[in-house]
């Protein structure tokens, strides 16, 4: 039987985010299909606890919407989905993506349940003359006392619980000291704007012809172990990122620390976006944790 506690893990230094392309499902007739394609890019995020998931446009006809709306919808805690997102014709096939059980997306559905000092994300559903009454996923709404917000804006809380006494005090994401989900945004410019942002002091590139992984694991681990914000791109399923630079005239060794193979002597001809992630992170994971540094 599955426990209904959530796994407390802590954030990962440095913390990751994923560049994607919005062509991702472009080779995927229906919807369906689609939908579970993104959900695995969801759950391989979480797994390795990825703090951002950016789409970048690689395509005029990309679905870069549809991904995130599929992302974002993932990401969602079950009990906010209904209030935040509601029914939508491009989420229709939610029901065949995975649940995330990360730390935000608790099973615990009764006030009784909950812990202080616990994190939980809610959505403000009335003001008060005190403050707001917001739902954090339990049989009624709990009062925010001098909270000023939006009804309908998400935002994260601290539960202060004494005794039969539950209040609800607003915190930064940031705050929180686990893994708290990821955030979805879409990259409107160029790959390489994106590529050169200075948000990032790492950036991984990666593609079937780019370095094998095993040949700079040494150094790739100590980059990885001074970083504080790392960007790994990867490529679509009919163009990878070298041809992408290409056509935008820059050299992808020039605007990337590194350019990896992940799966040197891979046994298929090519190697899915989606199956691409799952690896690169699991490496990547492996690498930031063994010269001594908890990840």
């Amino acid at each position: 039987m599955a426990s209904r506690r959530e796994p407390l893990i802590p954030k990962r230094k440095p913390s990751f985010s994923i560049a994607i392309p919005s062509s991702l499902v472009s080779d995927t007739p229906h919807l369906r299909e689609k939908t579970a394609k993104i959900g695995l890019i969801g759950r391989s995020a979480a797994i390795f606890r990825v703090e951002e998931i950016v789409v970048y446009e690689d395509a005029r006809e990309g679905e870069a919407e549809l991904i995130r709306a599929v992302l974002t919808y993932m990401e969602t805690p079950q009990y906010l989905r209904k209030t935040l997102i509601g029914m939508r014709p491009e989420l229709r096939y939610v029901g065949v993506l995975p649940p995330l059980r990360t730390p935000h997306h608790p099973l615990r559905a009764r006030s009784a349940e909950l812990r202080d000092g616990e994190f939980r994300e809610g959505v403000v559903v009335k003001r008060t003359r005190s403050g707001c009454l917001v739902d954090v996923g339990v049989e009624k709404p709990l009062p925010a006392p001098g909270l000023r917000a939006r009804e309908g804006a998400r935002m994260t809380f601290r539960v202060e619980k004494k005794g039969a006494s539950i209040r609800l005090r607003s915190v930064r994401r940031s705050e929180v000291p686990y893994y708290w989900g990821y955030e979805v945004r879409i990259h409107r410019g160029s790959l390489r704007e994106l590529l050169t942002s200075p948000d990032y002091d790492l950036v991984i590139g990666t593609s079937r012809l780019g370095t094998p992984v095993n040949e700079v694991k040494d150094e790739l681990s100590g980059a990885l172990r001074s970083s504080s914000r790392v960007l790994v791109a990867f490529g679509s399923p009919s163009e990878g990122l070298y041809d992408m630079a290409e056509r935008e005239g820059f050299e992808l060794e020039e605007a990337c620390d590194f350019v990896l193979n992940t799966m040197p002597g891979q046994g298929v001809a090519t190697v899915r976006t989606e199956e691409a992630v799952l690896v690169t992170l699991a490496v990547l994971n492996l690498l930031s944790i063994s010269r001594g540094r908890r990840a």
